[in-house]
Formats: C-alpha cells, sequence, structure tokens
C-alpha cells in the first residue's frame, strides 16, 4: 500500500493517512463496527483499553481471511465525546506503526450501552493469491 499525502492540501491533523493506493489484483474485507468489549463481556472503563479491545476485535475478523491490523488501508471511528479522542488515538497509533491508515474520528451522541465509548471499523486489503 501506498500513502497519499497531497502537498496541496493541509497534512493530516494526527497520525493518519490522507488516502491509501493499493495496486491491482487485491481483495477485500469489510468490518462491522467493533465494540470494547470482550468475549467474557466485559467492558473497561476507559476509552484507550476499550478500542484496544475493538482493534483485537477487528484483528480476530481479519484473522478469518488470512489478514492483520497491518492489511488495513481505512478506519472509521467514533467516540461519544471528545475527551475520548486521545485515548482512541493512543490505541490506534499503537496498533499501526508503519504507515496508518486513511481515517475518520467523529463524535457521536452515544452507542446501544452507555458504557461503550469507542466503536471502530475497519476495511483491509491484501494481494489475491
Amino acid at each position: 500500500m501506498r500513502a497519499l499525502f497531497p502537498s496541496s492540501i493541509k497534512p493530516p491533523f494526527a497520525r493518519y493517512s490522507h488516502g491509501i493506493a493499493l495496486p491491482e489484483g487485491h481483495r477485500f474485507v469489510f468490518t462491522s463496527g467493533q465494540l470494547g468489549i470482550s468475549a467474557d463481556e466485559k467492558v473497561p472503563g476507559e476509552c484507550e483499553a476499550q478500542a484496544d479491545l475493538c482493534f483485537a476485535n477487528i484483528a480476530a475478523i481479519l484473522a478469518e481471511d488470512g489478514m492483520t491490523l497491518a492489511h488495513v488501508v481505512r478506519l472509521n471511528a467514533y467516540v461519544t465525546a471528545r475527551e475520548y479522542m486521545q485515548g482512541y488515538m493512543r490505541s490506534r497509533d499503537k496498533q499501526f506503526p508503519g504507515t496508518p491508515p486513511a481515517s475518520t474520528l467523529m463524535i457521536v451522541s452515544g452507542f446501544v450501552r452507555a458504557e461503550f465509548f469507542v466503536e471502530i471499523e475497519a476495511i483491509a486489503a491484501a494481494p489475491q493469491g
């Protein structure tokens, strides 16, 4: 994947790519939004830990098709308040030490249960094989 950073527009506000270009011949996985809940239904009380669980869930989904988080080309993330943005971004930045994916972060009024602070969905791509 190749990150796109046009010099004619403002650089990203944080550690993400404005765009990602892929060569021809890739397959895609689109995940549903993942919440910060473990298989035993535990929900951490802080945003970064919830985001870590979201990414672990995304990694498990991608593994079903032979991919890892390194294949993620696009993220959409939603937090319920501005104070949760930094926790989400710390978690995101830990997950993507190389080329960061294209990314959108939105503040929303809430999720299905009040204890959730963050929801993350991903698009991943890997060569056809």
